[in-house]
């Protein structure tokens, strides 16, 4: 094909024509663009100091930070595409298809991604704590969007998924700050119920771990065929629940051996509730 001097002025005038024609939009949407990704900065870092102030959670901080980054880069997105003159409709019907394919798909992500905005934001436990939930027992070690990772009292590192665990019943031994131990002692039919009694009595209020208020309580609990079973019931900072737990049965022991009264064979009960 032969272009002669009439055809690339021809040409050369239409690109002209086509390019200042076009030109402001082009420039108009870049400047859309390079505006809207500063603003987006600074809105962004504005609403991370709103939620530090608010003093909310810095996962939750974090987590809705990064979506509300990500929803305003996408409508931003759209817009520097319209602007160009490219059709959206397209583009956003693309995104919603996408949007239900990906939920699909991940039902059970979005059931423990929600679990785990309720206990952000409701809080029924915090790092720290120690709660017994889906049939474990442990400390919160931290506080992820889909998962919550316990690590238990032989430093077993156990991962909860966060639907399951906000569905569920928990049971927090950390959020009052004290707890009550629940021992049951049992004596044999010849002692003397109020001198063992006393003795007991005795050595919780010689433990200075022990609370005074709530006060201990030791009390006949039930009378089987071979024993008389004592309920022992001190209350104790949360910190120092187990050892009072074996202080107690330790010294109760001892001043038994030295006051000559049996024990039978008994069950101890840690306490999960402060019932």
């Amino acid at each position: 094909m032969t272009l002669n001097p009439e055809n690339i002025t021809s040409y050369a005038s239409t690109f002209l024509k086509v390019l200042i024609d076009y030109s402001p939009k082009v420039i108009s949407a870049f400047l859309i663009l390079f505006i809207g990704l500063y603003a987006i900065r600074i809105i962004n870092r504005i609403i991370r100091k709103i939620m530090v102030k608010r003093e909310l959670d810095p996962t939750l901080t974090k987590f809705l930070a990064d979506i509300l980054l990500w929803v305003l880069r996408v409508l931003l997105f759209v817009t520097f595409i319209d602007k160009l003159g490219i059709g959206t409709s397209s583009f956003v019907a693309i995104l919603g298809a996408m949007g239900l394919a990906v939920g699909l798909s991940l039902q059970g992500s979005l059931s423990n991604f929600a679990g785990g905005m309720l206990i952000i934001l409701f809080k029924p436990f915090k790092v720290g704590d120690t709660i017994e939930a889906q049939g474990v027992t442990a400390t919160v070690k931290e506080i992820q969007i889909f998962v919550t990772k316990l690590i238990t009292s032989n430093n077993q590192t156990i991962f909860v998924p966060n639907g399951a665990l906000s569905n569920g019943t928990i049971i927090n031994y950390s959020m009052e700050g004290f707890r009550r131990v629940d021992l049951t002692i049992a004596i044999s039919y010849d002692t003397d119920i109020k001198k063992a009694k006393e003795i007991i009595t005795t050595i919780l209020n010689s433990n200075p771990k022990v609370l005074s208020t709530p006060a201990a309580e030791v009390s006949v609990k039930n009378l089987t065929d071979n024993s008389i079973q004592l309920a022992v019931r001190p209350w104790a900072n949360n910190d120092d629940f187990n050892s009072v737990t074996s202080d107690t049965l330790e010294n109760c022991k001892l001043a038994f051996d030295t006051a000559g009264i049996t024990f039978q064979p008994f069950v101890t009960e840690l306490s999960k509730s402060n019932n």
